[in-house]
């Protein structure tokens, strides 16, 4: 394949294109080569060479043109390279498990001859020179980027807006927010202008997006996957890789490529998937989250329909409380200040000479400035975040899996997270929305967000199943089977 520099920078869409707003509800899906089909039904299609990568990848660059102007998920385009990486793969990589369906990577990692600015006006724009230990790992599984996606500045927060009034907006109501910090990817997967896209999560930021725009939001256990050289040295590894999808199966898909070309480390290989547990599982039912406000009633609705749905398929549900210690909020936003302080501070040594620290925004700046303040009490902060990890397996008790919400109230309108705001309320907003998905990012152990059902207003709700560190098979089996029993809405429908 030659390589060829990246395409022009996308426009990102302000927060009010037009004086009439744009449309409600926006979607790609339509009958050209990509159709309807999810990326194991793409790549099965390649194999009989029923469809070819190139034609996969011009109707994912025409989706992508039709809704990005509304949605503002992209941030790069790479289109030049993603059609010679379609005839590569038809001529060499056939055989791969989902040669020719096109993806996009999120600006979160490096990837040769594209700029990774992690959604900040502080990072320069500068082409990366090599890959990042993620990005061929994500290319061997036959995937093919057609750019990088939109996140909020360094994946602080839960809404993918960044400043200057720049927005990615969610597909099922363009008045709302995506999610964040993977914003930008969910929501071209859910549009259908991707079949499935590259997310992280460093404390629910594959989860929900996922929930919001009506997605598989899969978060593996720490060590499935490698991190990129600036997340490695963390005082306590949060991220994880992995994607966005619209079937389980196309996350399951994922995961199984990737292992085949990257042995995890510290736990045990996914292996193959069943399409159900093997046996009847105990599910702790968790309604609210000690951590923050109290769930709604849209949220608990949808809850405890997914709790019921689960009874049926045979598994034992019990009402229960989250394994979760009272100081756990307090600890997280704490340590959450500190990688904003190493980030403010060593943007330099860890982004680029050029890293602009005057140009962070005001929520970085706040967690920053928080940070340098109780620096005296971070060791106790960590010490019980430490204690927290080490215990999070033996909190799991008499239980297999625990269930709750992803969010505790219904997706917010857009400009209700914005980048722009004073970080006293930035911070009180995000840390009372985002308040069971974190936990999972301290323990390492794997979640999975599932759009089990819908709010009164027709935008998706996610329900958020997690499990013990290394235990990613049961979760996705569990996962699987209630897809099967209970299919997930759709866009289009």
């Amino acid at each position: 394949m030659t390589d060829t520099t990246a395409d022009a920078v996308a426009d990102p869409t302000p927060a009010d294109p037009t004086p009439a707003g744009p449309p409600r509800r926006v979607h790609a899906f339509r009958d050209d080569a990509l159709a309807y089909d999810d990326a194991s039904a793409l790549a099965e299609r390649v194999r009989r060479r029923e469809v070819s990568p190139a034609e996969l990848v011009e109707a994912a660059i025409e989706r992508c043109a039709t809704v990005d102007p509304v949605l503002g998920a992209l941030v790069h385009t790479d289109y030049d390279r993603a059609r010679h990486r379609a005839e590569w793969v038809r001529n060499s990589q056939l055989s791969a498990p989902l040669a020719g369906v096109p993806s996009a990577f999120k600006d979160a990692v490096r990837v040769e001859g594209l700029p990774m600015t992690l959604g900040s006006s502080a990072v320069p724009t500068r082409p990366a020179l090599h890959d990042g230990p993620y990005a061929p790992l994500f290319r061997a599984t036959g995937l093919i980027p057609v750019g990088t996606t939109a996140m909020p500045p360094f994946g602080w927060t839960a809404a993918t807006e960044r400043q200057g009034g720049l927005v990615t907006r969610n597909p099922w109501d363009t008045g709302r927010t995506s999610g964040g910090s993977s914003g930008g990817s969910a929501s071209l997967v859910a549009a259908g202008a991707l079949p499935i896209a590259h997310a992280n999560d460093g404390g629910g930021s594959i989860r929900i997006p996922a929930a919001v725009t009506g997605l598989v939001g899969f978060k593996p256990s720490r060590g499935r996957h490698p991190d990129e050289k600036f997340s490695a040295n963390m005082p306590i590894p949060i991220i994880s890789q992995s994607v966005v999808t619209r079937s389980v199966r196309d996350t399951v898909a994922f995961l199984t490529a990737f292992e085949a070309g990257h042995r995890p480390v510290g736990v045990p290989p996914l292996g193959t998937v069943a399409r159900a547990p093997g046996r009847r599982l105990r599910i702790g039912l968790v309604e609210h989250s000690p951590a923050g406000d109290p769930t709604d009633a849209a949220t608990l609705a949808v809850l405890r329909e997914a709790a019921d749905r689960l009874a049926a398929l045979g598994h034992e549900i019990v009402p229960t409380t989250a394994p979760v210690p009272d100081s756990f909020r307090e600890d997280f936003i704490a340590y959450w200040g500190l990688l904003a302080l190493g980030t403010s501070s060593g943007g330099r040594g860890m982004f680029s000479p050029e890293f602009a620290a005057e140009r962070l925004d005001p929520f970085t700046i706040g967690l920053a400035a928080m940070a340098r303040r109780g620096l005296p009490s971070l060791p106790l902060h960590l010490y019980r975040l430490y204690r927290t990890r080490r215990r999070f397996d033996s909190a799991f008790g008499e239980f297999d899996v625990y269930l709750n919400p992803v969010v505790n109230h219904e997706t917010p309108e857009v400009g209700y997270l914005d980048a722009d705001l004073p970080y006293e309320t930035h911070l009180e907003r995000v840390s009372n929305w985002v308040t069971f998905t974190p936990l999972q990012n301290i323990a390492g152990s794997p979640a999975v967000s599932l759009p089990t059902g819908r709010a009164p207003d027709g935008l998706p709700i996610g329900v958020h199943l997690s499990a013990r560190i290394g235990h990613d098979r049961l979760l996705l089996e569990l996962a699987s089977e209630y897809e099967q029993a209970y299919p997930f809405a759709r866009i289009w429908e």
